[in-house]
C-alpha cells in the first residue's frame, strides 16, 4: 500500500559475551524441544483453551518498551561497550536483584528475569519491560513506577535518558547494534523482503502493549473482535512518534507509518475475524497459512522461512516434526494490531511516557473488564466495518483525532470510548490501599488532550515546528527522561 504521507526522505537505506555466574539459558530453563512429542492438528487450539479462567483471576499485563540514548547527544545505546545494554544489565542484576538469561550456553545476555516480570530486549536495543500480570491498573502504575525509577537511577552514572516515544526520534540506521538474539538475524532476512520499512520496524520502532485475560473461547472471540475495531481509534488517541532523524516528520506516528509495510502476511486488522461468527478455529487457520522464521534445537536455531506452519505440520522440515513449543513460538511471530496468544495483546499504542503509560490499561480494562462497558463498546462499533477502519488508522497516522470519521471527527468517537471506559473502571471500583482514588484517576492526563482533540504527539511537538533546521537538543529535552 503507498501511503500519501511525507515520507520519502526517511526511507530505509537498505559483543561481548557475559560470564555472568548467575546466568541461565533458556534452553535450560524450558527443556528440550527435541524431546516434545510432534504436534497434533487437535493440539492446535491448546495454547488458548488452557488459558481459560474465571473473572475473578483476571489480571493486567503491561509491555512497554523505551531508547536508551546518551544524555549529551542523543546518540543510541549500544550493546556492548560503556555505557552499553551489556552493562545496564549488569547494573540491574547486581543493584536491584535481576537475573541474566542467555539463548545458549555462554552466549550474551538477552533478558532479565525477577519473580514474573521480565527487563527484555528488542532488536536495535530498546529496552522493554514486560510486567507482570497485576490485579488492578494501580499495581501496574506501582511496578512501571519501579521500574523506571530503577532506570533512572542507574543512568546517572551512566549518563543516559530513556525515550518513551513510538520511533526513534534522533537515531538513523546506521548508528543502530543488533541485538544477538537468534531470531533477529532470520527476521532482518526475511522481512526486508516483505516490506520496505521492516529493519525500521525491528530497530526504530517502540510500543506500549496490554494483555487481558478471557474466560471461555467466545469471550476471548468477542473481545478480539471488539478490540479490533476500537484499535484505530485508541491508536490515535495515544499517538507518540512525530520526530524522525532529528525531525517533525509532519504527522502524529511515524511508528504506524512502518506498521503499514512490514511483512502483510503477519500484520494488520484481521479482516477475517471481524465477521461475528469467527471462531478460534479462523484465527488458527490464518495463523497456519502465516510463513515460519526458524525452529529452535538443542540449544540452536534452524532457519525456516517461506514455510507455512500448515506445510511444517504436515510435511516436517530437514527431518524436524512441528512440537507445541514451534506453535507457541509461531504464535509469538504474528503482529497484528491485536493478537491472540494465552492472553490478548492489544498492540496498537506507540510508546508513551510515564504520566499516560497507565492510561493505556486503564483504558482497555474499563472496557474488558465491565460487562456493561463491553456490551456498550460494542453497540458503539457494531456498524464500523474492516474497511472504514483501515481508512481511518491510514488517515489518523498524519492527522490525528482531528481525522474525519462517521460525519464527524475522530476525536468525538474517541471521547465515547473514553466514557465507556470511565465508567465501567467506576463500576469495578477497585480503590487504591492508601490514596482510595479508583482507577479512573490514571486517565486524567489523556482526558485533559481529549478535551483539546490533541495526542500525546501534538502535544510534544507543540511550538518546536516553527523551529529552523534540527530540532534535535528540543526533542532530547522534550523526550528523554
Amino acid at each position: 500500500m503507498g501511503l500519501p504521507f511525507p515520507w520519502a526522505r526517511f526511507m530505509l537505506k537498505v559483543t561481548k559475551p557475559s560470564d555472568q555466574p548467575r546466568m541461565m539459558t533458556l534452553e535450560n530453563a524450558a527443556g528440550s524441544k527435541d524431546q516434545e512429542p510432534p504436534l497434533r492438528k487437535s493440539d492446535l487450539t491448546e495454547p488458548f483453551l488452557s488459558a481459560c479462567k474465571p473473572a475473578s483471576q483476571w489480571k493486567i499485563g503491561v509491555e512497554s518498551e523505551r531508547f536508551g540514548v546518551k544524555a549529551v547527544n542523543g546518540e543510541p545505546l549500544r550493546y556492548a561497550g560503556p555505557g552499553g545494554v551489556l552493562e545496564v544489565f549488569d547494573i540491574l542484576e547486581n543493584r536491584f536483584g535481576w537475573t541474566p538469561q542467555s539463548e545458549v550456553p555462554g552466549g550474551p545476555p538477552i533478558l532479565l528475569r525477577r519473580g514474573s516480570s521480565e527487563i527484555t530486549l528488542e532488536p536495535g536495543g530498546q529496552v522493554e519491560l514486560s510486567g507482570a500480570p497485576q490485579i488492578d491498573v494501580h499495581a501496574v502504575h506501582e511496578e512501571t513506577r519501579l521500574h523506571l525509577s530503577e532506570m533512572g537511577r542507574l543512568s546517572e552514572g551512566l549518563e543516559l535518558r530513556w525515550m518513551g516515544v513510538g520511533f526513534h526520534p534522533l537515531a538513523h540506521q546506521e548508528e543502530l547494534d543488533w541485538v544477538p538474539k537468534l531470531r533477529y538475524g532470520v527476521m532482518r532476512s526475511y522481512l526486508a523482503e516483505r516490506g520496505r520499512h521492516a529493519i525500521d520496524m525491528m530497530r526504530r520502532t517502540a510500543t506500549a502493549q496490554v494483555n487481558m485475560d478471557f474466560e471461555s473461547e467466545s469471550d476471548a472471540m468477542r473481545k478480539l473482535r471488539l478490540a479490533l475495531r476500537l484499535s484505530p481509534v485508541v491508536a490515535a488517541m495515544f499517538s507518540n512518534a512525530p520526530f524522525v532523524d532529528g525531525r517533525v516528520f509532519g504527522g502524529r506516528s511515524a511508528r504506524q507509518i512502518v506498521w503499514f509495510h512490514v511483512d502483510p502476511d503477519r500484520q494488520g486488522l484481521l479482516p477475517h475475524m471481524w465477521d461475528r461468527k469467527a471462531t478460534l478455529d479462523d484465527y488458527v487457520q490464518w495463523a497456519l497459512d502465516v510463513p515460519m522464521f526458524l525452529l529452535k534445537r538443542n540449544g540452536g536455531m534452524v532457519a525456516n522461512t517461506g514455510q507455512t506452519f500448515r506445510s511444517f505440520l504436515h510435511d516436517g522440515f530437514g527431518g524436524h516434526r512441528a512440537t507445541m513449543s514451534d506453535w507457541k513460538m509461531h504464535l509469538n511471530t504474528l503482529f497484528p494490531e491485536v493478537r491472540l496468544k494465552n492472553v490478548i495483546e492489544m498492540r496498537c499504542a506507540d510508546s508513551l511516557p510515564f504520566e499516560v503509560m497507565c492510561a493505556l490499561p486503564a483504558l482497555w480494562t474499563g472496557i474488558l473488564y465491565d460487562d456493561i462497558a463491553l456490551e456498550q463498546a460494542e453497540r458503539l462499533s457494531w456498524e464500523w466495518t474492516y474497511e472504514q477502519m483501515e481508512h481511518v488508522r491510514e488517515l489518523a497516522i498524519m492527522r490525528g483525532l482531528e481525522t474525519p470519521f462517521m460525519g464527524t471527527r475522530l476525536v468525538d468517537a474517541a471521547q465515547a470510548v473514553f466514557r465507556i471506559a470511565r465508567d465501567g473502571l467506576q463500576r469495578r471500583r477497585r480503590l487504591h490501599p492508601e490514596t482510595k482514588e479508583d482507577e479512573t484517576t490514571y486517565l486524567d492526563e489523556i482526558a485533559s488532550l481529549l478535551n483539546r482533540a490533541m495526542t500525546p504527539a501534538d502535544r510534544l511537538i507543540a511550538g518546536i515546528e516553527r523551529r529552523v533546521g534540527s530540532v534535535r537538543e528540543e526533542i532530547l529535552h522534550r523526550v528523554g527522561a
